[in-house]
């Protein structure tokens, strides 16, 4: 039942109230600077001493010459070391030898002045006990002790009961221990599953057995939910790796033979418009299943194993490729500064052709001008890759990362595009733990930065 995470929150809570009542209501009782009442034996050993003074008050008179020194002398032979006798008259006079400590008692005795039920009270690292009653000339005298205390609190505990917020300060520290176990329970499952949710978002679908065991009731069924949706996610992927598969199987071969029909339709009849049309859009859906498995592949079956890479040897070949092809094409492809030195750890394979698939599509899209530029910033490299084409306007320019998202249909028909090629990039960028965004251009056309988190390598 504990197990639960709202029980251990309510029980908790119950437990901090009823210790701050418990404390509230006892705190009183606890000081012992408080009036406390006598034990039987505190009270049968002061009746004794009050009877003693008794019988000696006997032999004086009581209008004889300074009959109140005599009875100075009687208690001065009573009292022990250390101790102080105070007797209070019908007349509320005190008659004792000890003048410095009269106010003290004074004071005591408008708080305690039962004869029948006699105190007790703490006065720093002394006490006083009484009233005992002495009969004396047919009149009831009061009798009050001074004594070292024998149960003095500390001055931390007097210091303690004296301010409040000390004391709350210490009762909150006493019960953090339980707060900061609580907190713990409820916090650590959280992390694991936070943990678990990041490795999923980055395309593991792992399953986390742990989920199903820490934490309280209610986090080990979110757990077992957690992986039972890990289980669904990833017999989907499965089923729709094999639909892929299927689906390029059915294609191709059909394909292939409206391929065969149109390379025989122009031996018989030679070129035409038409014919050219049907071998455009077959090329173009062609080109289409090809990037679709090349898509599926990426987001849910990768062999490739990441790697540490330097990023001037690892677009090398890229760039080189990217200027070849600019220089056939008749347009300006340019570096704006030299690859730097740094390193990264990425799937090298599917990062460069993304790379490659950023810059041909600005190959696709400008008029003549194409640049590249590199820049370390703090611990991330960023390529900027900028166009002098028409540009995307400002509201697709997050849409455009989308799969079969076109920003002109009649743009993307004539250029050949299938509307995939930036998603595929997106994907690859973002399992290495990059990001990549569109923006307008100095250009005037499209700039696409990505950015990666530079790596050192490890020894």
């Amino acid at each position: 039942m504990f197990d639960r995470l709202t029980i251990r929150i309510f029980t908790i809570f119950l437990l901090t109230i009823a210790f701050f009542l418990a404390l509230i209501v006892l705190l009183p009782s606890l000081d012992s600077r408080n009036l406390t009442y006598l034990s039987n034996r505190e009270k049968e050993s002061g009746n004794i001493l009050a009877n003693q003074i008794e019988q000696e008050f006997t032999h004086i008179p009581k209008d004889s010459f300074r009959w109140w020194m005599r009875f100075i002398v009687v208690m001065d032979n009573y009292q022990k070391p250390g101790q102080f006798l105070f007797i209070l008259t019908p007349n509320d006079q005190f008659i004792t030898a000890d003048t410095k400590n009269i106010d003290l008692v004074k004071n005591f005795s408008e708080i305690s002045h039962n004869i029948a039920d006699p105190a007790k009270k703490i006065y720093d690292s002394q006490e006083i006990i009484g009233p005992f009653l002495i009969n004396y000339a047919n009149d009831q005298y009061r009798l009050y002790v001074l004594q070292p205390s024998s149960d003095a609190q500390s001055q931390f505990v007097n210091l303690i009961f004296d301010h409040p917020l000390l004391l709350l300060t210490l009762m909150m520290l006493i019960s953090s221990p339980f707060l900061l176990w609580l907190s713990w329970s409820i916090a650590k499952p959280a992390r694991r599953l936070k943990q678990a949710a990041d490795e999923v978002a980055k395309g593991n679908l792992q399953q986390w057995p742990e989920l199903e065991t820490i934490g309280s009731s209610e986090y080990k069924a979110t757990g077992a939910s957690f992986n039972h949706m890990l289980r669904e996610l990833k017999r989907m992927q499965e089923l729709q790796q094999r639909l892929f598969s299927d689906i390029s199987h059915e294609l191709r071969t059909p394909l292939t033979r409206l391929q065969l029909a149109v390379s025989l339709l122009r031996r018989k009849q030679g070129e035409s418009n038409e014919v050219n049309r049907i071998n455009n859009e077959a090329i173009k859906l062609d080109a289409m299943i090809g990037d679709l498995l090349s898509l599926s592949r990426q987001q849910y079956k990768n062999n490739e194993v990441r790697e540490y890479k330097q990023i001037n040897l690892l677009f090398k070949q890229v760039l080189e490729n990217a200027a070849f092809e600019a220089e056939q094409i008749g347009k300006t492809f340019s570096i704006a500064k030299t690859l730097p030195n740094v390193g990264i750890l990425c799937y090298p394979i599917a990062l460069c052709s993304a790379v490659e698939n950023v810059i041909r599509n600005a190959f696709r899209y400008s008029h003549h001008q194409i640049i590249v530029s590199f820049t370390v910033q703090q611990a991330d490299i960023i390529i900027t890759i900028d166009d002098d084409g028409p540009g995307v306007a400002d509201n697709e320019l997050q849409q455009i990362f989308r799969p079969f998202y076109r920003t002109s249909e009649a743009r993307d028909r004539e250029s050949g595009g299938t509307g995939l090629g930036l998603s595929i990039a997106s994907n690859a960028i973002t399992r290495d733990n990059g990001t990549i965004k569109a923006e307008k251009s100095h250009l005037g056309g499209l700039r696409i930065v990505i950015v990666l988190p530079i790596q050192k390598q490890k020894h």
